[in-house]
């Protein structure tokens, strides 16, 4: 599997909620409804993802639970306590944000740009440099070569990666990200994906994330909110039952016509979508791994179309041959996961 491939989520996490949304309105003073009646909850260690058409609000909903935008009425909670009751420079040095253009101070070097937060809560430099030492090798940057440059010297996905480790500087309970890797190039992009997910369940951190792309939102999310123009929250679930079983008109126009592609990403293959080893052909092409997903697989099978046979042999983690997948085996597969979610949402 290429290196840059972005993992399924895990399953929606059931842990307690850090971020509660209760019955949250924003109306502008013309009038203008940007968040309507918004209750949602988001659940320690998740990544949530915010996902919708443009004026759907949610960029909005974000910029509430920091107090960049103040509600008109509801309440927002965070780990119990109403947001609107905190003080909001306090609030916000306690909540990460990242943005999708980064943001960085241009005449701080990057060591200085991750250190912000913790020099302003007083840490001392020996605290601040091994924190700031730490998150730039945990973003892939090494410290030695990364924390003397200055934002100039850095690539567009460079900068992000210095983003997020500048957000994650006191381990904030919350890390807000709004399109961060919108401005990156689809290669870039999709590296930062899988990079900042495996950072993701690697520290823990209770995240949302707003993106306007369903593509980003169902490869990152645990779960996935969709959102349609006017601030109503149409569907809140998990990635597959969205995909599979949209709740609305809204969410099925949103999604389009692609909702199977996408599901390749979601599902992975399995012993039972395989057909046995010694049907593979000589000279046998490069194998997939058991586990990996469909998106995988597939790529692989049609890279095969000018071959007389269209499978390709399956390993586990051990390089053992157990079987071959065909095109019918991923469409087994894809079957299987939208079953699987259709009993889930029932």
């Amino acid at each position: 599997m290429p290196a840059e491939t972005v993992s399924p989520p895990a399953s929606s996490p059931v842990g307690t909620p850090v971020i509660e949304f209760d019955a949250v309105r924003k109306v502008y003073p013309d009038g203008t409804v940007a968040v309507h009646e918004l209750s949602l909850d988001v659940r320690e260690h998740e990544l949530l993802a915010l996902v919708g058409p443009s004026g759907c609000g949610k960029s909005t909903t974000l910029r509430m639970a920091n107090r960049l935008v103040e509600p008109t009425g509801g309440r927002i909670l965070l780990e119990g306590t109403d947001v609107t009751h905190a003080d909001p420079v306090a609030l916000r040095r306690r909540i990460g944000y990242v943005i999708q253009n980064v943001g960085l101070f241009p005449h701080r070097t990057v060591g200085q740009n991750v250190g912000t937060v913790p020099r302003l809560l007083g840490w001392d430099k020996k605290r601040t440099a091994a924190r700031t030492a730490e998150l730039l090798a945990l973003v892939g940057l090494d410290p030695d070569t990364y924390a003397r440059r200055y934002p100039h010297e850095l690539s567009g996905g460079e900068r992000q990666r210095v983003g997020v480790a500048r957000a994650l500087a006191t381990d904030p309970p919350v890390l807000l990200m709004d399109e961060p890797f919108g401005a990156v190039d689809p290669a870039g992009r999709r590296r930062l994906q899988a990079e900042f997910r495996r950072i993701q369940q690697e520290v823990g951190t209770t995240v949302m994330f707003v993106t306007h792309d369903i593509e980003e939102a169902v490869q990152l999310g645990d779960r996935v909110a969709v959102f349609s123009v006017g601030g109503h929250l149409e569907q809140l679930a998990e990635p597959l039952t969205v995909l599979a079983h949209p709740a609305s008109d809204p969410v099925r126009e949103f999604i389009g016509e692609g909702a199977p592609v996408r599901m390749l990403s979601l599902a992975t293959v399995q012993r039972e979508d395989l057909e046995p080893a010694d049907r593979v052909v000589e000279p046998a092409p490069e194998p997939v791994t058991l586990g990996s997903t469909l998106t995988t697989a597939f790529e692989a099978i049609a890279a095969l179309s000018s071959r007389a046979t269209g499978r390709v042999p399956v390993v586990d983690d051990a390089g053992t041959v157990v079987g071959s997948l065909t095109a019918e085996g991923i469409l087994a597969a894809l079957r299987r996961t939208a079953d699987a979610a259709q009993t889930a949402d029932a």
